[in-house]
């Protein structure tokens, strides 16, 4: 079977765990037996479970790393890694909110080829793939950050391109949210972990956007540490001027995360 071949397979079989843990994560939601908190431990649980037999079952020579397991240090000698997060935005689950999302991603030599995120609270899944498509840019852009700790590092670059705020929960539903036309730039500082942002970033490369750490590197994955603190996700005309406003900008980013340390 032909590269091509295998991760098309792979796509197909990670939307399917990702919209059937979604719909486990809703059955449970909408059944009332736990709430708040406990609704957001018994679903990570859950979803968990069942992605990682799921993956046993269709994929036992591939490696797993979830942020629901226990790391296992042999996914690091394997080519083929599966990254998951049963449930991504645990917080927004508990509150029934709806943006929180489900993430399951295949690395092949730490590159993701192959992801889907789904949104079951919208009932959307995305998918990667050559049929997605980036809607058109409006005349303001609008700058995705984080409902609760809004990175000092977004929320300058946004008021230096005159972008409007756009809070919001999980980090897959901030991703989608540029697929779906309701935002134009994810740009995170405040510290992530492999889990996060591997589906997200595989179905938007998938769509042609462009993906970085936050210094213009390339996010790599299945590390020993699997924290990946940053990230930069825009079209790619977009990319040079806000990877430049973030040069510009580091000196000051620094001095002011020191002296929140010290003050």
């Amino acid at each position: 079977m032909s590269t091509s071949l295998i991760q098309s397979a792979d796509v197909e079989l990670a939307g399917q765990i990702a919209t059937i843990a979604g719909n486990l994560l809703l059955q449970l939601q909408r059944s009332g037996l736990f709430a708040g908190k406990a609704l957001g431990k018994a679903g990570d649980r859950t979803a968990n479970a069942f992605i990682m037999e799921a993956l046993a079952a269709q994929r036992p020579d591939d490696a797993v790393l979830s942020e629901e397991e226990q790391d296992n240090p042999a996914r690091l000698s394997a080519r083929r890694v599966w990254i998951v997060d049963p449930l991504d935005g645990t917080r927004e689950y508990g509150e029934a909110r709806e943006d929180w999302a489900v993430h399951v991603a295949l690395t092949v030599d730490g590159v993701p080829v192959a992801g889907a995120v789904a949104l079951p609270a919208l009932g959307l899944i995305f998918c990667s793939g050559p049929d997605l498509e980036i809607p058109r840019a409006p005349a303001r852009p609008r700058m995705l950050v984080s409902r609760t700790r809004p990175a000092a590092e977004a929320v300058a670059v946004a008021a230096a391109l005159g972008a409007d705020l756009v809070p919001m929960g999980s980090a897959g539903a901030k991703t989608m949210a540029i697929l779906r036309g309701a935002a134009d730039i994810y740009l995170h500082s405040g510290g992530q972990y492999e889990w996060d942002n591997c589906a997200p970033a595989a179905v938007a490369l998938a769509a042609g956007l462009h993906v970085s750490r936050i210094d213009g590197t390339p996010l790599v994955y299945n590390n020993a540490d699997p924290y990946l603190p940053d990230l930069l996700i825009c079209r790619t005309e977009d990319a040079d001027r806000i990877l430049g406003l973030l040069g510009k900008g580091k000196a000051t980013f620094c001095e002011q995360k020191v002296a929140k340390k010290l003050y």
